[in-house]
């Protein structure tokens, strides 16, 4: 768990400096974001929050180029959380509209930089429009093989174990699974993110040092980022501050480092 301290050293260094001190065959393969910090963003420019997420989309824009650019195979952002419906509907409105928007304008965009976009969590709460919306871009960018990006919208990560026990309780009941079978690499083909590798690397912004119901079962042994940076402001520079510093880390997988060094490099 680090803040934006850690990386005081390199402060006066440029992007194209920063770029150049990442070891390319030590990036994380699977970087998930909780992207926080859009309301307080506006808030502090006299905005109505709305003003923070749409600010936040060139955010989600730099993270999907610096990813494609750097050969990063997998990249899942924190868009909306099941709690999030408790908040006014005036805002949680605004929100699925600005979805809305967001893939109307960029699936060609993702289309032609080879991205491929899936959903995951309760899609079918979100209103009609924008769920159809979702489901086409999945669609068109099924056979795209780049980027996967995985958006968790109307998502918890509790509801999503619940759902992959619920089912493969059912496999056993129709006799498909035997009990003695079940083990983890079993139960996670049950989960939403099943066919992309858990995440290597968690950045959180915004201060707020938790995983809020996030990939819970996912981030077992994930390194964990925690900068004060806002979402918005959360751009390419960011970026590879928080990259430097997984570089850092000695990833143990529950062993010893001497046990976990070349693993964690693979």
């Amino acid at each position: 768990m680090v803040g934006k301290n850690s990386t005081a050293n390199t402060d006066h260094l440029s992007e194209a400096e920063l770029l150049a001190l990442l070891d390319r065959n030590a990036l994380p393969r699977h970087i998930a974001i909780i992207m926080d910090g859009n309301g307080r963003w506006a808030e502090l420019r006299g905005l109505p929050r709305i003003a923070g997420h749409t600010e936040g989309i060139k955010s989600v824009r730099d993270m999907i180029t610096l990813c494609c650019d750097l050969g990063i195979k997998a990249l899942t952002i924190y868009a909306f959380s099941q709690e999030n419906w408790k908040r006014p509907a005036i805002e949680t409105n605004a929100l699925m509209m600005l979805l809305e928007q967001y893939l109307q304008r960029e699936m060609d965009a993702l289309i032609e930089t080879g991205v491929r976009f899936r959903a995951i969590g309760q899609i079918d709460s979100m209103p009609s429009s924008a769920y159809n919306w979702v489901r086409k871009v999945e669609r068109s960018t099924a056979h795209l093989n780049k980027l996967t990006l995985t958006v968790a919208l109307s998502y918890g990560g509790r509801s999503e174990i619940v759902e992959a026990v619920r089912q493969l309780a059912q496999d056993c009941m129709d006799g498909k699974v035997q009990p003695e079978a079940i083990d983890e690499p079993l139960l996670a083909g049950y989960l939403s993110t099943h066919g992309v590798p858990d995440p290597d690397l968690l950045i959180r912004t915004s201060g707020e040092a938790r995983i809020s119901n996030f990939l819970l079962w996912q981030l077992a042994y994930t390194e964990m980022y925690f900068t004060p940076t806002l979402w918005p402001d959360f751009r390419r520079r960011e970026a590879l501050l928080a990259l430097l510093e997984y570089q850092k880390r000695e990833r143990r997988f529950g062993g010893r480092v001497s046990d976990t060094h070349s693993q964690s490099r693979t």
